[in-house]
């Protein structure tokens, strides 16, 4: 059984509801509105942990926790052509590889 204290929770500050929100990435439908942060965390984390548990007993499929899972470190992003061209210049006048330029950008 998945570990739901290991899935993505995030609290963000709601203007519209003028409380904290809380919110699971891997369960984008599930959210929890609070006076204070961290009982829209307590909370969040126990309705995802009876949402899995229900899942589990209607043996329907449970999201695997996003740090659970394994990465390769490789992806593939389309780019129109002459976006590609200038990365390419870019990092040749830096002196590195296009990989290792784009790399430093992503951070």
């Amino acid at each position: 059984m998945v570990n739901h204290k290991h899935y993505t929770y995030r609290v963000t500050w709601s203007e519209e509801d003028g409380e904290h929100l809380a919110l699971c990435a891997e369960f984008p439908s599930l959210s929890y509105l609070a006076a204070k942060p961290t009982d829209a965390l307590k909370n969040i984390v126990k309705l995802v942990g009876e949402v899995v548990e229900d899942m589990a007993t209607n043996d329907e499929p449970i999201p695997m926790p996003l740090g659970d899972k394994q990465y390769s470190g490789k992806f593939m992003v389309r780019i129109p052509p002459e976006q590609h061209r200038n990365l390419v210049m870019q990092a040749a006048e830096q002196g590195i590889s296009l990989n290792r330029y784009i790399s430093s950008k992503l951070h």
